[in-house]
Parts: C-alpha cells; structure tokens; sequence
C-alpha cells in the first residue's frame, strides 16, 4: 500500500458572499456565505484525493476566521491558523451575465495579509513531501512576501521540492513590475510551477509591454519558463486543457467538456488534481488526467471548493450524469 506524505501550503483564507441571482451587486439582494482562498481550495481538493495536507494562514478573531477554519479542518485538512486583531478577509461574486463571473476583494490589511515570518519558521517539515505557494501571498504586504520567502527557503534547505502557481492578481499590486519581479523570484526557487498562458507570458516577458506571447504557443512559452530555473512547468489553458514541460519532455491533455457552471476554483482542483498524482510518484500523463478531471468537475459547482471531486467522483466527470 501507497503512503502519502505530506503537502504543506499557506495563504490567505477568505469569506465568500456569493450572489444568487443574475445582477450586479447593486441589485442583486440575496447571498450564499462560504470561504475560499486559492491555497485553502487547493488544500482541500489534495484532502479530497486522500493526500494529507496542512494549511498555514492567519484569521481574524471572528465569526468569517472560525468559518474558515471549521470549513477547512472539515474536509480533513490539518490548519495551523494563529488569530489576529485584524478581519478576515472578503470576496464577494456575482454573475452580471450569464457565463459571467465578478469577483470582489475586501482584504487590505485583512488577518491573511498580517502573516509573518514567525508563522513559518517553526512548523514541522518532518513529513513534508512538498510544499506549495502562490503568487497571491507576496502581494498582500510585505511581511507576507517575507514569510513565503522563509518558508521557501527552509524547504530547500531540507531537499523539499517547491510548487508555485503564479496565480497572479493585478489588482493586489503596486505595479506590474513588483509582481513579475516576485514571480520570477519565487519561479526560479521552484521545482514546480503552475500558470495559465497569460501568466506565463507575463513570467518571460516585459511587465512594462503588452504579454506578446500569451496568445502564442504555450509549449514555447513553458521551456522559456523551464529556462529560469524550475524543472516541471505546468501551463493550464482552461478550455484547451493543459500541457507539462519536464527535463524536455512535452505532454498535453484536451479539457472534459461539462456544462459550466462557475470557472472559479477550477485552476485550484486542476493544481490539486495534478500534486496529488505527484507526491503519489505517478507519470506526467497521469498528473495532467487527473489535474484537468478535477478542474473540470470544479466547473460544474458555483462554490470555489466545493465542486472538488473525490477519487470516486473522478471517474465520473465528463460522463452519465445519472448514478444507476
């Protein structure tokens, strides 16, 4: 029998209103209250694969903190998650038209964004297979972007490999230039990124220009990621699946078609999906199947995590919706 060891991930968990009915949020009145965050959705989709896996983050002293953490120790993740004075963060979405996704942040100063070195410096790597970042932690402040780098840091020191999904977020950064400069940093420490085409144009190519590549071929554009330094990219193409680049060697994967319900989550279960096939020392073939199941099965639930599937429900995606 296979053991899994462990992925360890840290972030920021969040609140998320989510609106009901079709509108903007100036009109729309009715809302479904849940939690999310990127790394916290990963986490749950590893969980939901039977990979133990722990979630480092602040929370606010609050009713959105404790939510989070319940959610998540729930789905049978291990939380490591020191309260602060400040609030948990919020995301608010709403679908203005149909096939239509607004996501809303209110997280400035928020308890995630309060994360510290000191958060990181002492947990236990003992039996940590990998551990897994973001390139949304660094832009919440500058002791964030410290504690990832000390986290990063302690990991290859200890021969852990490290997975980065760039995950980039315009909207949390003071310029386009910070956020290359962070995502480059944190990509060449990789031993594994994650990014979808525009991401990736924007890791190898100018900030300050228009990302000429992100409608080029996203095989080019994960060797000219691999050129920095990580040995595994992964290139997600939503509609079009996914690609992976390791020691030069090329796989694809077509998306599952489904009826699309919400893409927001999808990159997370897609990460999930493929960590879990990973740490389990299974072939590339075999990440990207599981990676583009689980991101596809994530599309047909409005919620971030919720649509994640289990093993069992793997199976199932893309076929008789009907259990006989």
């Amino acid at each position: 029998m296979t053991v899994l060891r462990r992925v360890l991930t840290v972030g920021e968990g969040l609140g998320v209103l989510r609106a009901r009915d079709l509108g903007s949020l100036a009109t729309v009145s009715e809302f479904t209250l849940s939690t999310g965050g990127a790394e916290g959705n990963v986490a749950i989709g590893l969980a939901r694969l039977g990979v133990p896996v722990t979630w480092v983050g602040r929370v606010g002293d609050d009713d959105l903190g404790r939510r989070v953490v319940r959610e998540l120790r729930a789905e049978g993740v291990d939380v490591i998650a020191p309260t602060d004075a400040a609030a948990t963060g919020l995301l608010v979405k709403s679908t203005p038209a149909p096939g239509r996704t607004s996501v809303a942040y209110y997280r400035a100063g928020s308890a995630g964004s309060r994360l510290a070195p000191a958060d990181v410096e002492h947990v236990p790597l003992d039996d940590v297979a990998l551990v897994h970042v973001t390139g949304i932690t660094p832009a919440l402040s500058a002791t964030a972007a410290e504690a990832i780098d000390v986290l990063v840091a302690r990991a290859r020191a200890g021969g852990i490999p490290v997975s980065f999904d760039v995950n980039h977020r315009s909207t949390l950064w003071a310029s386009a230039d910070a956020a290359v400069s962070s995502h480059r940093r944190l990509a060449r420490l990789a031993d594994v990124v994650f990014a979808g085409q525009d991401e990736a144009a924007l890791l190898v190519d100018d900030a300050r220009q228009p990302p000429a590549s992100a409608s080029g071929d996203p095989e080019e554009l994960a060797r000219r990621i691999a050129a920095l330094g990580p040995r595994e990219v992964v290139v997600k193409l939503g509609e079009y699946g996914a690609l992976s680049l390791r020691d030069g060697v090329v796989e694809r994967r077509a998306a599952i078609p489904v009826d699309v319900i919400d893409t927001v989550g999808a990159g997370d279960a897609f990460v999930a999906g493929y960590l879990a096939e990973l740490v389990a020392g299974q072939p590339l073939g075999e990440r990207l199947d599981t990676g583009v199941r689980a991101g596809a099965a994530a599309c047909t639930h409005p919620g971030d995590w919720e649509g994640s599937p289990t093993k069992a429900e793997l199976a199932r995606v893309g076929g008789d919706p009907v259990r006989r």
